[in-house]
């Protein structure tokens, strides 16, 4: 490998390697989509989840569309990361004193593993879609810290270590629709509950594909060129926005600053389980594992709002398009 990923060894990561012929950074699994429609009762649908590895296997933070519109959080638990089984009943959430908290909705969680703990950060509503942050020691007790920040934002993203002795997170302050003013910040923590230093990461791009508004995806890798963030834009098009899946790599110790920004969609909706569904055109990455010895990453990601599938790509083939096709 050209390239090193500062990380833990997963020998069990799902993988495929590239097919024959293909051309583009990421490929997907032969098999997808790994869930379809109706996967367990009361869940019509599946999408934008989050996976991270967990006794030696696999479990996850599932959003799920409950037959009544609404969706809610639910765990998911697999051997391979290809097939998993779900809980039937949604993630409780509670509060200091142990009260249960009960959630007007949650969606898209990002899930992983900070300083011995699990942290779910996840779209939630405080009188409009903010962001909300649960943790857990055992997937089953999960207690919801104080809402991070005002209303309207989405797609927060924890780091997954300290830099500079600070917490960070990605996040895209919006409104109750779909903005047309979706470019990415990153905030600083010492504790989890107060956030503030926010700093302008990302902007939507002069680029057709992400010219609407750009969102942070999966939680960043840690490499030796900076931190890997694949990161979804949106275009706004006769028909529809239309989600797609770019990537940047961030400065180690200042994140906020962009060290190389892709021109190009690494992968854009054009299989039939993206391209049709509930929402026609998205191919949205929320989660993602690698691999620190092999170099290969799995990535997690929702096809139209219907549907979960897998992705896959490697460090060297993802930073090679990355600084070949740079702004």
């Amino acid at each position: 490998m050209k390239h090193q990923i500062y990380g833990k060894e997963l020998p069990n990561i799902p993988y495929e390697s590239r097919p024959s012929g293909c051309t583009a950074p990421i490929w997907r699994y032969s098999k997808n989509p790994i869930i379809e429609m109706n996967p367990f009762e009361n869940a019509s649908r599946v999408f934008n989840s989050s996976v991270i590895p967990y006794q030696n296997a696999f479990i996850g933070v599932f959003r799920a569309d409950t037959k009544n519109g609404i969706p809610f959080l639910f765990l998911g638990r697999s051997k391979d990361g290809l097939k998993f089984e779900f809980e039937k009943e949604p993630i409780m959430f509670h509060d200091k004193d142990g009260k249960e908290i009960k959630l007007e909705y949650a969606y898209d969680p990002r899930l992983l593993e900070l300083e011995g703990e699990y942290y779910v950060i996840f779209c939630t509503s405080n009188h409009g879609p903010t962001l909300g942050i649960g943790k857990t020691k055992d997937f089953k007790y999960f207690e919801l810290l104080d809402q991070p920040f005002l209303p309207y934002n989405r797609n927060g993203v924890l780091f997954p270590r300290k830099v500079n002795g600070e917490y960070l997170m990605l996040s895209r302050p919006s409104d109750d629709g779909h903005t047309k003013f979706g470019d990415i910040f990153m905030s600083s923590s010492k504790d989890l509950e107060y956030w503030g230093k926010h700093r302008h990461v990302l902007e939507r791009g002069y680029e057709w594909w992400c010219g609407t508004k750009v969102g942070a995806g999966p939680v960043p890798i840690e490499t030796d060129l900076g931190w890997l963030l694949f990161f979804h834009g949106a275009n706004l098009t006769c028909s529809g926005l239309v989600y797609s899946i770019g990537a940047a790599i961030l400065d180690r110790d200042n994140p906020s600053k962009v060290l190389h920004r892709c021109s190009n969609f690494l992968l854009a909706p054009e299989k039939p389980y993206e391209t049709c569904g509930y929402v026609p055109n998205v191919l949205f990455p929320v989660s993602c594992l690698a691999d620190a010895k092999t170099g290969r990453i799995a990535i997690y990601a929702g096809g139209a709002d219907t549907v979960t599938e897998i992705l896959f790509t490697d460090i060297d083939t993802v930073i090679d398009y990355i600084l070949k096709y740079e702004r």
